[in-house]
């Protein structure tokens, strides 16, 4: 299946999930990042009049704006921007009785994506829309999301795709080329990246992850093949439901 088939398989997808739910259209968080530009351009084409994108700056890089706000331009989505970085740093005060400085902190940086949760779901239920995230199936696999933050979405448009994959697909859909090549970010403090984070690049992890599928390891390195296979199994629980005590 080429880029073009992709894409169209994935419109149809998410107009159908919308159709299920009963709801009118779509919202979608908009970050400047490649797996958002893509994810908000699909949800375009699959309601042209019925997407909105939110801007949400929280002590943010202006370059991650100004790039989704590029892609809103170029593909005219509705979008609105809303900076949350008064109510970062009142929460922030208020749980730390001190001043928010920037520092990487995870579980300070995690208040971000669940605020944004927050602002997404607020207008989805006020619009009658429903939330699509935007996360990829390299993240999704070995738990590189915030529980109930960039993870607490209806729907997961590329989920079933590698970050390698939403790559090709976006130079596909025309995504703007500075977008496409700057390094993934999930924007949680200053110099923060992704591939920082996981401790290895996309390309590296997308090939032990397609080995791991099919069964052939051969070519991966046995160490990197243990830690991906770790982090795998610690975000057990970031993927599936909580568990329910029955009692029977």
């Amino acid at each position: 299946m080429n880029e073009r088939e992709l894409a169209d398989r994935i419109v149809d997808w998410i107009r159908e999930r919308v159709r299920e739910a009963g709801a009118e259209g779509v919202v979608v968080g908009m970050s400047g990042g490649l797996d958002s530009s893509v994810t908000a351009v699909l949800c375009k084409r699959a309601f042209p009049d019925a997407t909105l994108g939110l801007i949400m700056p929280c002590f943010s890089d202006p370059k991650d704006v100004a790039h989704a706000r590029l892609v809103a331009e170029k593909f005219d989505i509705e979008t609105r921007t809303i900076d949350l970085s008064p109510v970062f740093a009142m929460l922030f005060r208020t749980l730390e009785s001190r001043e928010y400085g920037g520092e990487a902190d995870v579980a300070a940086a995690n208040l971000k994506p669940r605020l944004r949760m927050v602002v997404l779901y607020y207008f989805a239920n006020k619009l009658n829309r429903i939330v699509v995230g935007t996360g990829n199936k390299s993240e999704l696999m070995i738990g590189y999301f915030t529980k109930y933050g960039d993870g607490g979405v209806d729907i997961l448009p590329l989920g079933g795709l590698l970050k390698t994959e939403v790559r090709r697909l976006a130079r596909a859909l025309g995504i703007p080329q500075e977008i496409i090549e700057k390094p993934p970010s999930a924007g949680l403090w200053a110099g923060q990246t992704d591939e920082g984070e996981i401790g290895m690049s996309y390309e590296t992890l997308d090939r032990i992850l397609a080995a791991l599928e099919s069964g052939d390891l051969s070519g991966c390195d046995e160490d990197e093949v243990r830690r991906v296979q770790k982090m795998i199994e610690r975000a057990r629980h970031k993927r599936e439901s909580p568990p329910v005590f029955e009692v029977r």
